[in-house]
């Protein structure tokens, strides 16, 4: 049976073609064509010999991930309907602002945490990610961003679909590539891992020193809420995630995020940005970003209006809360906070 190449690491390709009576820089080059030009096809790697490439297609294959749809909004946001190797689609988003061009990537096809308000959340969790399937989104994003906007990604956010503290080796794993000075070699500084909770994870998030950001998707400051909106925290309570963040950054001084969602006659009230000031000031948090919300099929909530948003984002500051309101992208194409929900399948 064939085995993807790039889920060997460089000594165990070197091994192998030194069995197969290859010198030592033949694996170089190979490891070069996978993780420097990210190549898709052994017939692409040039430099090698006809019979060396035949004797790799014989032996492994190359799981690349291609972009089967792209949709583009009047704002400028695009989004990736992308293929993976067996069939299942998963989306992406790339953003562009004045300032940045971030992609926000999935980690999960579909997810397992059904929370209400998200559309990935009514899909059943088909599988996790390979650590090279995500890092080949944000290599097609970066190839579309120097295509359309004549520069490449300079942010990247696990925002999309699935929770990526339950896809863990992979997603540590991707971005060990993506921040690699021989692969893409991004600050992890401008990578954001968001989380709607997981504590347990976000303690070992500062046990393995990681050098990301780290956001939390709160959306309510309170228990009862929180468990009727977002049921992990039946068992990730408020109190345990304050634990968790400030253990995590205790370990690793990195940013934290929080992320809330305005929900019409839910979560906007005064008093509950009252509870929202109470956990942001447990916590050593950086930044709460207050999130239109973005209707979906599946669910019945409405966004809070102008007025509201704007009443809910005065109080926190009144309270010395570092807050700004963060307006969706992409809504036109479904490409928005919470929209993200690819169910068709292809088959092979």
């Amino acid at each position: 049976m064939k085995k993807n190449i790039r889920h060997q690491n460089f000594e165990e390709i070197l091994q192998e073609l030194k069995d197969w009576g290859e010198p030592k820089f033949r694996a170089t080059q190979v490891y070069e064509w996978l993780w420097k030009k990210f190549v898709g096809d052994f017939s692409e790697m040039t430099n090698l010999s006809k019979g060396l490439r035949e004797k790799l297609e014989d032996h492994y294959f190359i799981a690349k991930v291609k972009v089967h749809h792209s949709q583009f909004s009047n704002d400028g946001t695009i989004k990736n309907r992308l293929l993976l190797n067996d069939g299942n689609f998963v989306e992406s988003v790339i953003i562009p602002t004045d300032k940045r061009l971030t992609v926000c990537v999935s980690s999960q096809v579909g997810c397992s945490l059904s929370c209400k308000f998200c559309a990935t959340g009514y899909l059943p969790r088909t599988r996790n990610m390979d650590f090279d399937e995500i890092v080949d989104e944000v290599t097609l994003a970066n190839e579309q961003a120097l295509q359309h906007f004549g520069k490449g990604i300079t942010n990247i956010v696990f925002m999309g679909m699935g929770e990526p503290l339950l896809n863990y080796t992979n997603v540590l794993k991707a971005i060990e590539k993506i921040t690699d000075p021989e692969c893409l070699g991004m600050s992890p500084r401008r990578i954001t891992v968001s989380t709607a909770g997981v504590a347990k994870m976000i303690r070992k998030l500062g046990d393995d020193q990681v050098r990301f950001k780290l956001a939390l998707s709160l959306h309510a400051a309170n228990d009862a809420k929180r468990n009727d909106i977002m049921p992990i925290n039946e068992t990730n309570n408020l109190k345990e995630l304050v634990d968790a963040l400030n253990y995590f950054y205790a370990a690793t001084k990195n940013e934290i995020t929080f992320e809330y969602i305005l929900l019409n006659n839910v979560n906007d009230s005064e008093k509950d940005a009252a509870e929202l000031v109470k956990i942001y000031r447990q916590v050593p948090a950086d930044l709460v970003n207050i999130i239109e919300y973005n209707p979906i099929d599946a669910a019945s909530f409405e966004k809070t209006n102008d007025a509201g948003s704007e009443a809910f984002l005065h109080y926190l500051e009144a309270k010395k809360v570092n807050a700004r309101l963060r307006r969706s992208r992409g809504k036109d194409i479904d490409a928005a906070c919470g929209q993200l929900a690819n169910v068709d399948r292809v088959e092979k």
